[in-house]
């Protein structure tokens, strides 16, 4: 033992004291709070008044214009001039933004008053001074790095300024503040005013446009709403393209930009089709453009758009492109539209490995299908009546096209999933474009015996749809026998498909075709697929045959197991 050192059993266990809690103080109590409250609540309180000053003294007749004009002005001033005085002096921070931020709003609200009640200006002039004023009270909060000064200023006057006019030039003062905020991002990370600037321009517009559908038709109104949207539009993603070239992880800046594109997606609607849909297609090309930056690497470097943003670009193209589709085609057409699109951005995401246009591809492939289904649903298909009179050569060209945006589908979903060979999730992506493809064939077949105007163009069609079928499982099977040897795991795959093909195609000869077809093409339709029917059977018969003497690849074969065992007790 150590000198000095204790025995362990004369050792005293000392008591662990567990730490002390620093005892929680009450929100209300914490610093700073309550001054903030108070002076929130003091701006608000203030710039009230002066839109009593400006409106409500109008209304009841107190005083004249211009000295109401001229005391709404000076008050301002003074607060303005009171805020930086106050401002400079200890533990004035606070009341100093509060003051300054009463202020420029005020004298805003001032400006408007001015051009909107009293039009002592013109709306262009008016407007100029109220960007001055905006942009002299943001250009004090970046001097006094005060992202609440700059806020306050844009929440005061967007929330105040519908009070004092409920008129559509009321539209381009809140315009003016979007506009005023927008070289302040560039300088200052402040997520807030992204927000605050973009939302009031964005929702008042918005209500105007339902307003403007619902009332009766107003052109000149109709056009002042659709440029307050592309103004909306074009400030938005100026003023984050530039942000984010600085900023790239600014997703506040991004999100205000989808925001500001929504006015114009939802104009649209106020226009008859064609101009509605020159609006849409100029819309989806400028929000594709800036999409399809962020698709190669070298573009990306030069353009330096974040993925983010790309992302909310192409989505909000995407449904400016949709909206175009429909301006431009009737009911039997869109589908055609809808799958072009769908299969551009199926070979993009194929090429590009880009999940974003895969996914975006995918919608308008489903867009497509339900409005393929349901103009060749399976009553029009089934009935002679209905086909002939819904079913036409668009149907067929819906159908090929859809027919190749299944193969690009299948294409672009194993480069990006990578799924395994033969594998159950491979199996099940080929089950599903199998059936699809079914329907596509068989709608695109008898719509071309429709579309002959033959007394029995019907009947040929739907007699034809079987043979391809039976003519595409055998194929399947015929190759998925030629690769036993040499990839059972593709071999399961073709022949699993092959059989299933197989199996509708005889449901349908008996279920349908033999109650609907009569005559020679009933004869033919059985005889085509008899023949093919005995081909495969021969040669799976001789794939089974060859596998069992091999001793290999029977596995592969649906059944297969049960043929060695059969083999296995003759020579036995």
């Amino acid at each position: 033992m150590q000198p000095g050192a204790l025995p362990h059993v004369g050792r005293r266990m000392m008591p662990s004291v567990p730490p002390r809690r620093e005892p929680q103080v009450p929100w209300w109590q914490r610093d700073g709070v309550i001054s903030r409250v108070l002076a929130v609540a003091g701006v608000a309180v203030t710039l009230i008044g002066v839109v009593m000053l400006l409106v409500l003294a109008a209304q009841a007749g107190f005083f004249g214009p211009v000295p109401r004009v001229v005391a709404g002005a000076v008050f301002s001033a003074v607060l303005i001039g009171a805020g930086a005085r106050v401002f400079g002096k200890a533990g004035g921070r606070v009341g100093g933004i509060a003051l300054a931020a009463t202020g420029v709003a005020g004298a805003y609200l001032d400006a408007v008053a001015v051009t909107a009640i009293y039009h002592w200006l013109h709306p262009v002039l008016g407007l100029a001074v109220a960007l001055v004023v905006a942009a002299g009270g943001v250009g004090l909060a970046m001097r006094w790095n005060s992202q609440p000064l700059a806020v306050l200023v844009v929440l005061g006057a967007a929330l105040l300024a519908p009070f004092v006019t409920a008129d559509l030039v009321l539209l381009g003062f809140l315009i003016v503040l979007q506009l005023a905020c927008t070289p302040v991002q560039f300088g200052r990370d402040w997520p807030f005013l992204h927000v605050v600037r973009t939302v009031p321009a964005v929702l008042a517009t918005l209500v105007g446009i339902l307003i403007a559908l619902v009332e009766p038709s107003d052109s000149a109104r109709e056009l002042w709403l659709l440029e307050a949207s592309i103004a909306i539009a074009v400030v938005g993603l100026a003023g984050t393209v530039l942000v984010v070239r600085r900023r790239a992880g600014d997703i506040t800046a991004t999100l205000a930009f989808a925001i500001s594109t929504t006015p114009l997606l939802v104009a649209v609607a106020l226009f008859d089709r064609r101009i509605a849909a020159i609006i849409a297609t100029a819309h989806a090309v400028v929000l594709l453009s800036v999409a399809a930056t962020a698709l190669t690497p070298k573009m990306h470097a030069r353009v330096k758009i974040p993925g983010h943003t790309a992302i909310a670009a192409a989505i909000a193209g995407s449904f400016a492109l949709l909206e175009s589709c429909v301006g431009v085609t009737s009911t039997q057409t869109l589908p055609i539209a809808t799958l072009l699109v769908a299969l551009g951005f199926l070979g993009v995401a194929g090429q590009l490995r880009s999940g974003a246009a895969a996914g975006l591809g995918l919608a308008f492939a489903l867009i497509g299908g339900l409005a393929f289904a349901a103009m060749a649903t399976p009553e029009n298909l089934a009935s002679q009546h209905r086909a002939e009179q819904y079913l036409s050569i668009s149907t067929t060209l819906a159908a090929v096209i859809g027919l190749a945006v299944v193969a690009v589908a299948v294409w672009t979903v194993r480069r990006l999933a990578g799924t395994q060979k033969g594998g159950a999730e491979e199996s099940m992506l080929w089950i599903a474009a199998s059936g699809a493809a079914l329907y596509l064939v068989t709608a695109a077949i008898v719509a071309v015996g429709v579309a002959t105007g033959a007394a029995d163009g019907f009947v040929v069609g739907h007699s034809v749809a079987t043979i391809v079928w039976m003519v595409a499982a055998t194929a399947a099977l015929l190759y998925g026998l030629r690769n036993l040897a040499r990839s059972a795991a593709i071999a399961k795959v073709a022949l699993g498909s092959g059989l299933l093909v197989t199996t509708a195609a005889l449901a349908k000869l008996f279920l349908f075709d033999l109650a609907t077809l009569d005559g020679l093409i009933r004869v033919a339709a059985f005889l085509v697929v008899g023949i093919l029917l005995l081909l495969t059977g021969t040669r799976y018969a001789r794939a089974f045959a060859e596998a069992g003497a091999s001793g290999s690849g029977g596995s592969a074969l649906p059944g297969g197991a049960e043929a060695h065992s059969g083999a296995d007790l003759d020579t036995e």
